[in-house]
């Protein structure tokens, strides 16, 4: 069974990195200080995540299917990816406290669209 090579640091949470090649076929082996892709640093979960995303050419509705999460749980595990990846997200404008009660509920799907937009309203 392969092994695949952790890109962080189980103790210290630090990269890793691969210091010895060999080839199954020949048995040549190569020693040096090799730094792992940047996919290498992913988590399993996050890993996996990205699989299903590309698996469904980027269709939310579609992962949400195949994984039975809502959409604020794909759009955050998307940014999770992002992140971990090293891509930083715009940052969000600050919204007042009761619309961001509001916005809140409606990304959680403990409110629907409808009730968001009547909350507003108030």
């Amino acid at each position: 069974m392969a092994r695949e090579a952790i890109g962080k640091c189980p103790v210290c949470g630090n990269e890793t990195e691969v210091t010895r090649i060999t080839c199954n076929s020949c048995d040549t082996v190569i020693e040096g200080h090799f730094k792992l892709c940047k996919f290498c640093k992913l988590t399993n979960e996050q890993r996996t995540f990205l699989d299903v995303f590309i698996k469904c050419r980027g269709n939310i509705k579609e992962v949400e299917k195949e994984l039975g999460v809502s959409y604020p749980t794909v759009k955050n595990k998307l940014e999770d990816v992002a992140a971990a990846l090293g891509h930083k997200g715009e940052p969000q404008p600050e919204v007042p406290g009761r619309k961001k009660e509001i916005l809140d509920k409606l990304n959680s799907g403990e409110i629907s669209v409808e009730e968001a937009i009547e909350l507003m309203k108030e």
